[in-house]
């Protein structure tokens, strides 16, 4: 297949941003609802308008994930699902959209020190590591970060503007703004500090802002699209594939991705 390197993301935030838009990022868990369907998932939520897709490498202690991703973790590894796994389905998905490996680190460890030259040729442009915070491991980040594939990083919200900006000048492609403290999942209200948040972000970060955590409907996509690059929605698109298949998170991709209208001047 045709390898996307990972300038392939900072190449989509800026055909987002010529059509006066954010980016619409997905997040599904490979192998869920199982390892085919998973595969047909990928392929109809990139059809569906998805701009870039995190594709979760399933694991058996999820801290970071609310109840809709640890249940789909648990039924992918049910199915036998690991990193390798996980990089055959995206490699046989082939969605034509950039793709974000989001992994703990436990499974990067234990795949070997080739594995992300393997991502990268299963397609994968970028990696985020949800429990590797900058300066926890500079050797790890050392190998991450010199790596074939984007090293995005994590910013919560409430993390100090000085932080930020170490954050920032240590990761390539977006960095991921955490809308709020906690775990995923879907939520009714956006936090209102959210526009502070991503403005203090912004005043020392050059790359793209994506913002997740909490986002699950078209009405708060448009929202988090006026004040971000990226808008990325996990547990609503893993509920959907879990209750209706690949029909019904094409269908909510189909309406995220029209509620992505033009950025407030």
């Amino acid at each position: 297949m045709a390898i996307i390197s990972s300038d392939a993301l900072g190449a989509c935030f800026d055909a987002c941003r010529a059509e006066s838009r954010a980016a619409l990022i997905a997040y599904l868990t490979a192998g869920h609802p199982d390892p085919h369907a998973s595969i047909d998932t990928i392929a109809a939520v990139a059809a569906a308008g998805a701009d870039i897709i995190e594709v979760g490498v399933p694991f058996s202690d999820p801290m970071a994930d609310g109840p809709v991703i640890q249940a789909s973790s648990q039924r992918a590894l049910d199915a036998g699902v690991t990193l390798d796994r996980t990089l055959e389905i995206a490699a046989r998905a082939k969605p034509g959209v950039p793709l974000v490996l989001f992994s703990y680190l436990n499974p990067l460890m234990a795949a070997g020190s080739d594995v992300l030259a393997r991502a990268r040729d299963a397609g994968f442009s970028g990696v985020l590591v949800t429990d590797l915070p900058v300066g926890a491991d500079p050797e790890r980040e050392a190998w991450l970060g010199g790596g074939p594939l984007a090293f995005v990083r994590l910013v919560a919200p409430t993390t100090p503007r000085e932080r930020m900006s170490e954050i920032a000048t240590h990761g390539r492609g977006f960095v991921y703004l955490i809308s709020r403290t906690g775990v995923t999942g879907m939520r009714d209200a956006l936090p209102p500090d959210l526009p502070d948040t991503v403005s203090r972000l912004r005043s020392v970060c050059s790359l793209p802002i994506a913002v997740g955590f909490g986002i699950s409907r078209p009405e708060q996509a448009s929202a988090v699209a006026r004040l971000a690059d990226g808008v990325v929605v996990g547990s609503a698109l893993v509920h959907a594939a879990e209750t209706g298949g690949a029909t019904a998170a094409a269908k909510l991709t189909s309406s995220l991705r029209a509620a992505l209208g033009q950025r407030a001047a």
